[in-house]
């Protein structure tokens, strides 16, 4: 999908357009993040990456041909460059909050992994109260994979 417009002012005219909407969107997204809702967050992926793909398809047209862009209003295009620093702000912010989000994932899940390990270490044991593990009975293994990538 690419923008259609019927000259430079228009085309600058949908670039803040969007580019404002792609704000609000990442802005939304890093606020969920921020409050510890990413399944709030999940919600707007969609838009997300729709605006996003268009945005970068437009910004590369405009990069290989600035004259797309060079005839419309020197005002408009200030406006389009604040809108685009705006954009830059709210997406080192959604950067930061989904960074963040991550490393507390990996601390609930390496929490979940480490409990999962110690209760399966006291399950075995030497003396009168010792058990079993279950496994050795060939019941199934509780598995737990961790993803140092991730």
């Amino acid at each position: 999908m690419a923008l259609a417009a019927d000259d430079a002012a228009d085309r600058v005219e949908q670039l803040i357009i969007l580019t404002e909407r792609l704000t609000d969107v990442v802005a939304q997204q890093a606020h969920c993040f921020e409050a510890h809702r990413p399944q709030d967050a999940a919600a707007l992926t969609e838009e997300a990456a729709r605006l996003a793909n268009l945005y970068r398809h437009e910004s590369g047209r405009v990069r290989a041909d600035p004259g797309l862009v060079s005839a419309a209003p020197s005002d408009r295009r200030r406006a389009l460059i604040r809108a685009t620093e705006a954009f830059d702000v709210e997406l080192a912010r959604h950067g930061r909050a989904v960074v963040a989000a991550k490393f507390i994932t990996e601390g609930l899940v390496r929490s979940i992994a480490e409990e999962v390990a110690s209760k399966r270490e006291q399950l075995a044991g030497y003396g009168p109260g010792a058990r079993v593990p279950p496994a050795a009975y060939g019941a199934a293994a509780t598995a737990i994979t961790l993803n140092q990538r991730a």
